[in-house]
């Protein structure tokens, strides 16, 4: 048994395990600190040192790159080698800019290159990166390059890991043929998101003779979508596919996707496929996470994705998804994230969801989803209630009662239940959600008191409750503990703001405030606490909130404010606040001539008020060449004058509301067609003469257009029936005259919107003279004299007529006879009917017209 040598050999096998370890051990990469790491070779130091002598390197990481200092560039930062040769193998490089030294090629053991998220002033990738044959890793992703990426990438067959996303500038590299990637035989991991490779007809054969791809990312890369190739050509090795936000054309979804054994990440978000989400034949589902999100499938939810037990991310949003949720979700216990928003799924809500331990976020919103809420979230699960971070259910049909459980999440940061029929009160225990950071609950029926507890959402950032029927006292309480607090939007609701201390300044700094319709119970004044909101608020609503004072200047510098329907009074300084700013000022006491506007205005409303004179200062202003006003309302005013030729310095114009004034003169044939934006247009109940201008038909996205009450005279010109977007139109009671053009459009107005000028045609009853001109209404007297000038044309069409009906009764005998008869003649009788009018009508124009000048 050579029991006598064993200790020898023990010692012996002991010796060789840690020889082996430690030679292991000494192939490790790092950057350690021990003093018996070998210097790397002189040359591989100089070529580091001549690369960062062509770069800039604004965060110094290359401070340690130097002669000075350390001399082994093996402990220099973003440097690693091999510990047994010294050999430099990685080089993880970031933040930097200026010029690729090809020093680089002096390196021949490189095997790992990092240059991601750098800034080069090089406009292609360079050509040299090509014969850095050792590679094994090259990631050159967000790194500033543009242009064709060089061919020659395919020369290093070692490559495990290519990875040339372009995110930041999408489409700025691009291939014409990607044949070179079959040089890349062990190539593993592929990702050229944001590559434009819109030329290549044949990416799927290439992709398909890569043996050894289990990643492939080729996002918003514009591929071609050949759907056979694509179905013929997927390589069946591949774990993780990323095809997204190609919006491929042939919208039938490449079934062989879904065949793929080993897929365990899909992701196809943005691709317009529409009809069923393919089936899957593989009885072992491995997918962890899909994405189908901006499709347009049509199908149910498929029975497949239920049996998926490993999924953790789904997302199916986005698309057309009818039907109800099984019960079967019960079976993906690892599901994390699930998103069914936005299609067109109905019936109640699963219990079953409400006892996944793992969902973190749950997004159903914007479906056709009804029930009793406390049905599908009246009993959840303490797993269910301590994972969930993210709820949405909004735009839904759901009903009943929030119970106490709304108030027992844990770790719940967001919950969205807006625009349901939910109705009784807020839970008293909501301010136990101790993480929340946004509150949606506006667009509902929900009734009682705003809860105090309200006042403990330390984290609340968000709260929406617009648009329900709450009542009560709101006092300092309810905002206590909301320092972090930003949106508070709470319109139309019946509450009343009753502070305790006049003199209270809340902790938070809000940019929303929506109070719309509150009882702000400050007697006639703006409340000093909202004066401390103003340096960051860029979005207020205090209208109809019985407010009568003067404007405090601070207003006039936010984004969005609507004070409307107050007892608001004095003087408006220049408006020309922030960029693309809102400014509803209807239904005050504001009076004097118009205030002038800057070139940040969007939205002016100065409706009702007591605004008065003319109003070319406002249009006429030469401080800009042109206004970026898109909708304007000055209706219901006292503003008198003409209204001046400038309509050219407003071109983006889509909403013009000047009715209900004192305005007169004529429209501007001119400058008013120059308003070729416009959507609704209103003249009405002004002084207005002369004709309308032929210019309007140049409005074709016009879709409500209203000149009713004034005095406007003339034919309505013929060019109102190119605004084909036309669904609203009022003309009545001018001086109109002559025949109402033709066209379907108009046609498809009733009678009140003509009535009250001297009008005829269609689709006014009274008819005009066949005279083939544009005129009045006919009159009976006139017509008999024609008749008895004419008495031969009578006797034609009465021998005519004689014919015909002659010809007629013959054929009706047959017809009410035999049935086929009677079909046949119904079927041409609709295709022919037209033409013979069109013909007969030809006919009895020509004629009158020939005897006429006889």
């Amino acid at each position: 048994m050579m029991s006598g040598s064993n200790p020898t050999n023990a010692a012996l096998f002991f010796f060789l395990i840690v020889f082996m370890a430690s030679l292991k051990l000494t192939f490790c990469i790092g950057n350690s600190s021990s003093n018996t790491i070998i210097a790397c070779p002189e040359i591989e130091k100089q070529a580091l040192l001549s690369f960062k002598q062509s770069l800039k390197d604004p965060s110094n990481l290359l401070s340690s790159w130097n002669n000075n200092g350390e001399v082994n560039c093996c402990k220099w930062k973003g440097v690693f080698c091999n510990n047994l040769t010294g050999h430099v193998i990685e080089l993880h490089l970031q933040t930097l800019s200026g010029i690729i030294n090809p020093s680089l090629l002096n390196i021949k053991y490189l095997k790992y290159l990092d240059l991601s998220q750098n800034q080069f002033d090089e406009t292609m990738i360079p050509s040299f990166i090509g014969s850095l044959t050792s590679l094994e890793y090259l990631n050159l992703s967000n790194a500033g390059f543009y242009g064709k990426i060089p061919h020659n990438i395919g020369n290093l067959s070692n490559l495990h890991t290519l990875v040339l996303e372009e995110i930041y500038y999408p489409g700025s590299l691009y291939v014409d043929s990607l044949e070179w990637l079959l040089g890349l035989s062990k190539l593993e991991h592929l990702n050229m998101n944001y590559v434009n490779l819109s030329k290549v007809a044949n990416w799927a054969q290439v992709i398909n003779n890569l043996p050894s791809l289990i990643e492939l990312h080729l996002s918003s890369c514009n591929l071609n979508d050949n759907n056979d190739d694509i179905a013929n050509n997927i390589t069946n090795s591949l774990a993780i596919l990323d095809l997204s936000g190609n919006n491929f054309q042939s919208f039938a979804t490449p079934r062989s996707i879904f065949q793929l054994s080993n897929l365990i990440f899909l992701n196809l978000r943005f691709n317009s496929f529409q009809g069923p989400i393919p089936s899957i034949t593989n009885t072992s589902c491995k997918l962890q996470y899909i994405d189908l999100i901006g499709n347009f499938f049509s199908s149910t939810i498929p029975e497949w994705l239920y049996t998926c037990k490993s999924l953790e991310y789904v997302s199916l949003g986005l698309n057309h998804l009818q039907g109800k949720i099984s019960n079967a979700i019960a079976n993906l216990t690892s599901l994390r994230s699930l998103d069914l928003s936005t299609n067109e799924l109905s019936g109640k809500i699963p219990t079953e969801i409400a006892n996944l331990c793992q969902m973190q976020r749950l997004d159903l919103g914007w479906n056709k989803l009804a029930g009793e809420i406390s049905d599908s979230f009246g009993n959840m699960s303490d797993c269910f209630l301590g994972a969930l971070e993210y709820l949405d259910l909004s735009d839904n049909q759901l009903s009943g009662h929030l119970t106490h459980q709304f108030g027992e999440f844990e770790n719940l940061k967001a919950i969205d239940l807006s625009s349901n029929s939910l109705s009784g009160v807020i839970p008293n225990n909501i301010g136990n959600l101790s993480s929340l950071e946004a509150l949606y609950l506006d667009s509902n029926k929900l009734t009682g008191n705003l809860p105090e507890s309200m006042g403990q959402l330390s984290n609340l950032k968000r709260f929406f409750i617009s648009d329900n029927t709450l009542e009560g006292v709101v006092t300092e309480t309810h905002f206590a503990r909301l320092s972090n607090l930003t949106t508070l939007s709470a319109s139309r609701n019946n509450l009343t703001l009753k502070l305790l201390n006049p003199n209270w300044i809340p902790s938070f700094k809000l940019d929303k405030l929506n109070l719309r319709s509150w009882n702000l119970g400050s007697g006639s004044q703006i409340l000093s606490w909202i004066e401390t909101q103003k340096n960051n608020m860029n979005d207020l609503d205090l209208s109809n909130t019985g407010i009568t004072d003067n404007v405090p200047s601070w207003f006039w510098n936010i984004l969005v404010l609507n004070i409307s329907h107050n007892q608001f009074h004095g003087k408006i300084p220049y408006i020309n606040g922030p960029e693309d700013q809102h400014v509803y000022l209807s239904s005050n006491k504001f009076s004097g001539p118009l205030p002038r506007v800057g070139n940040n205005v969007t939205e002016l409303d100065l409706s009702n008020n007591s605004f008065s004179g003319d109003i070319s200062h406002f249009l006429c202003d030469t401080t800009y060449e042109t206004y970026q006003l898109e909708i304007l309302h000055l209706g219901g005013n006292h503003l008198t004058g003409e209204l001046s030729d400038c309509w050219m310095k407003w071109p983006s114009l889509e909403v013009l509301n000047l009715g209900n004034n004192n305005f007169s003169g004529t429209i501007p044939k001119y400058s008013i067609g120059f308003l070729t934006n416009l959507r609704s247009f209103n003249l009405s109940g002004n002084h207005l003469t002369g004709l309308i201008p032929d210019s309007i038909g140049n409005m074709k996205q016009l879709e409500s257009l209203d000149f009713s009450l004034n005095s406007l005279s003339g034919e309505i010109p013929s060019s109102f029936t190119s605004m084909s977007s036309l669904n609203y139109l009022n003309l009545s009671y001018n001086d109109l005259t002559g025949r109402i053009p033709e066209s379907t459009q108009l046609l498809g107005f009733n009678e009140s919107s003509f009535i009250g000028n001297k009008l005829c045609g269609r689709p006014l009853t009274i008819n005009c003279k066949n005279d083939g001109k544009s005129s009045g209404p006919t009159h009976k007297l006139e017509d008999q004299d024609q008749e008895d000038e004419k008495p031969e044309i009578e006797w034609f069409y009465v021998f005519l007529s004689l014919g015909y009906a002659a010809g007629l009764s013959a054929f009706l005998t047959t017809w009410i006879l035999k049935k086929s008869w009677r079909e046949a003649y119904y079927k041409l009788l609709d295709n022919m009917w037209n033409k013979i009018y069109v013909y007969f009508y030809i006919r009895w124009t020509r004629l009158t017209r020939a005897l006429g000048r006889n």
